[in-house]
């Protein structure tokens, strides 16, 4: 399993700009082969902070995924509405590579 984490802020002028943007690049980073999950994260207090967690099967499905047109293109137009972004590629720790649950508790569908 592959993770990539990218968090960014939303510039204070252009939030709503974002918003609206969001709503149609959000499908095209969901159409683009390789991905597996996609979740957004806000704060709780607050709107202009984002967190976004991309999972994928394998490194070679992060690879197809981000050199897709699409990704790149979305990865570009975001870039107009946002500061501070920053990324992170995480694979599996050697110690748990499977994921841990509490006891009673199924994953998520």
């Amino acid at each position: 399993m592959i993770t990539l984490i990218i968090r960014w802020n939303i510039h204070p002028d252009k939030i709503q700009a974002y918003t609206a943007w969001a709503q149609s690049a959000v499908p095209r980073l969901l159409a683009a082969p390789g991905l597996s999950e996609l979740r957004a994260y806000r704060p709780l207090i607050g709107d202009s902070q984002v967190v976004t967690v991309y999972e994928f099967a394998s490194l070679e499905d992060w690879i197809t995924w981000n050199t897709s047109a699409d990704v790149r293109e979305t990865t570009e137009a975001r870039r107009a509405f946002t500061l501070n972004e920053r990324s992170e590629l995480w694979g599996a720790s050697p110690t748990w590579p499977e994921p841990l649950r509490a006891e009673g508790e199924t994953p998520s569908t």
